[in-house]
């Protein structure tokens, strides 16, 4: 699995961008339009958290900016009937937040917006999305609450949210980090997760 992945612009199509790695490899990656509108010119460096979509005529990578945006595309692909082209033009038009927000308000019509999407599948991706969303945001809350990761966890996502961040949009990240380095202190939890979030928005 793909999980990163970390180079210079070689090319780009209108929804594809060619990652040349340093190895002298080069990756065509799906990324959503909003990235494509701010990617770097040719020779520039990009960074992105990715999935890989194994069909049977076809191997693609999709690329992310965000852990938050890459899970909530492994969300996307797992509701039926949406495949990795229709939850990537999902995410072209909707950040993270603005689903989030969608379930909230229960305004499932708003997914008509999205290419390919009607009143029918917009009803039934805006049900499983909801479920799916309502699970994850419970496994966030029960999770956090045992032993000393979960402390240390508690305890970086209060200072991040101290310094302006939400933590809807780091937790993720957050998490990832405590879970490689349980052993870390609060202070190095916390400086490691601002470099790696500012490494996102790079």
């Amino acid at each position: 699995m793909i999980g990163y992945l970390e180079g210079t612009v070689a090319e780009r199509t209108a929804n594809r961008c060619l990652v040349a790695t340093s190895g002298g490899v080069g990756y065509w990656v799906f990324v959503p339009s909003h990235t494509m509108a701010q990617l770097p010119a040719k020779g520039g460096r990009v960074a992105f958290y990715t999935n890989l979509i194994v069909r049977e005529d076809a191997l693609e990578l999709f690329g992310f900016q965000t852990v938050v945006e890459q899970e909530t595309f492994d969300i996307l692909i797992s509701i039926s009937k949406v495949g990795a082209k229709t939850a990537l033009a999902i995410l072209s038009l909707f950040r993270p937040e603005d689903l989030e927000r969608i379930v909230a308000d229960d305004d499932a019509l708003v997914l008509v917006q999205v290419p390919g999407i009607g009143k029918k599948t917009a009803q039934h991706v805006f049900l499983e999305l909801k479920d799916k969303l309502k699970a994850v945001q419970h496994g966030v809350k029960t999770g956090e609450e045992s032993g000393a990761s979960g402390k240390l966890l508690r305890d970086v996502l209060d200072g991040l949210t101290g310094l302006g961040y939400e933590e809807r949009e780091v937790y993720a990240t957050v998490r990832a980090l405590v879970s490689e380095h349980p052993d870390y202190d609060v202070s190095q939890a916390l400086r490691s997760s601002l470099q790696e979030l500012s490494r996102g928005k790079a």
